[in-house]
């Protein structure tokens, strides 16, 4: 079901957002029965209080959610979403407190809350709706939910529902959505088609690997996504032990992220020419699969030596990223759930990218602290080129030492990409315990961020 605001009701509810150094002050100006009440409860504006007053004769039925302080909410998201699964049933209209500079922010906030995946098991819908407020893009915002959710709904869903054919579905429906152009090479049609290397990695799953490419919009400047599609990572013949394989069904996150975005910028209108690629496959074993020490060609034609078969996503990008360079639009973006280096380097909340460009980095930083999609840069370091280059081929895919593993992981994928302005994003894709809007499991990161910076990265 979309996430969405209510319609508008004429029995909708107040609602008034207090935060905690205003809480005693708007406590005094309710009925003195009603104020003790709500002391005797506890309620003194903290994140995630929820309190529900009754009508009396001089007030009508209200209901107020904590705000917390400006310091507890440095320390988190959302916090409006907070309380919203607390109120009892009903339509709900904001009154007074919400700061106008984070209404959409934290009205979005709400929107997520109310996000369920149910695709195996029924679950309980948030019961209250939100009226949204004056002043908000509620189109705009109901467009971040959506794309939001379709990225949440695509990580969440198992292998055995989510290879490569269905990640190509879900790409076919997002594209007749917004009657978007879309284009499917599969199987060995990958090798006609010069992209050896997603050929190579997928070939030994019983679901062919493939290459999505779906373009939308006619004018404008031009903007490619690329987007990791592995459907599941078994490690391939460098295997994965049990503890690692467990979340490997978020593998496809990078591709989950662009799809969510490219909701986001189809649904929006912008005016833009859309470009995504999806190299979608499998890293499986069998008696095809491919081996360490093994040379693979490129599209670009840079010979890679395999001295790991579990750093295959910087195989299947690499090809991809080649492909969409070879346009040289005005900004490529890759997204993918690459590196455990990167998890370990800033944990699973923030999104970590790479750029080498000022006026991207600017735009990117400003965005994601207006809308609360925190990112942080990591470097393209020059240095450690070396540590990606072998003795027998042009490029290592899994350098030995352990250093700097992330880092390693973005300057090979930049050396597909000659010709274009190039960022790429390390994500998680994962929330690992529910958090205010976000609950356990698949999740977008950065993808709202760099929705409120296009403009500005676009037109520089």
């Amino acid at each position: 079901m979309p996430l969405s605001f209510a319609t508008d009701t004429t029995d909708a509810i107040d609602l008034h957002i207090v935060s905690q150094q205003d809480a005693s002050a708007w406590l005094d100006m309710m009925p003195p029965a009603t104020a003790d009440w709500a002391r005797a409860s506890g309620f003194n504006g903290g994140i995630g209080q929820a309190i529900s007053l009754p009508a009396t004769a001089d007030f009508p039925a209200l209901a107020a959610v904590g705000f917390g302080s400006e310091s507890s909410r440095k320390r988190g998201r959302f916090a409006l979403a907070a309380a919203a699964a607390k109120l009892p049933e009903g339509t709900y209209r904001i009154a007074s407190g919400l700061p106008e500079d984070q209404s959409e922010t934290e009205c979005l906030g709400w929107l997520l809350a109310s996000y369920r995946f149910d695709r195996y098991k029924a679950l309980t819908p948030m019961k209250a709706q939100l009226l949204a407020p004056e002043g908000i893009d509620l189109q705009r915002v109901e467009a971040i939910a959506n794309g939001e959710a379709l990225t949440r709904t695509l990580i969440n869903t198992p292998a055995s529902d989510m290879g490569p054919p269905d990640l190509e579905q879900a790409a076919r429906d997002l594209a007749a959505q917004h009657d978007a152009r879309i284009e499917v090479t599969v199987g060995d049609d990958l090798l006609a088609a010069n992209l050896p290397m997603i050929h190579t990695v997928g070939r030994a799953a019983d679901r062919a690997p493939r290459l999505i490419d779906m373009r939308w919009g006619d004018t404008g400047p031009t903007l490619t996504l690329v987007g990791k599609g592995v459907c599941f990572d078994t490690g391939g013949l460098n295997i994965k032990p049990a503890s690692s394989m467990g979340l490997m069904k978020k593998d496809m996150g990078g591709a989950a992220a662009v799809l969510g975005l490219a909701h986001m910028i189809m649904a929006t209108g912008m005016k833009l020419q859309l470009r995504v690629l999806i190299p979608a496959v499998e890293n499986s074993i069998s008696g095809n699969a491919y081996r360490p020490q093994d040379v693979l060609t490129s599209r670009k034609g840079l010979t890679v030596e395999i001295n790991n078969t579990d750093a295959e996503g910087r195989l299947v990008l690499a090809d991809a990223l080649a492909l969409a360079d070879e346009e040289t639009p005005d900004q490529i973006i890759s997204m993918a759930t690459l590196t455990g280096a990167a998890r370990v380097a800033v944990g699973p909340d923030l999104a970590p990218y790479f750029s080498d460009d000022p006026s991207f980095v600017a735009a990117l930083e400003a965005a994601a602290a207006q809308v609360a999609d925190p990112v942080w840069r990591m470097p393209f370091h020059d240095p450690y080129e070396q540590m990606i280059e072998p003795a027998v081929a042009d490029l290592d895919n899994a350098p030995s030492g352990g250093f700097a593993g992330c880092i390693t992981a973005a300057l090979f994928l930049r050396r597909f990409v000659t010709a274009s302005n190039y960022a790429h994003f390390d994500i998680y894709g994962w929330q690992p315990s529910a958090a205010p809007a976000r609950a356990k499991g698949g999740v977008g990161q950065g993808t709202r961020a760099v929705l409120d910076a296009l403009d500005r990265i676009l037109t520089k």
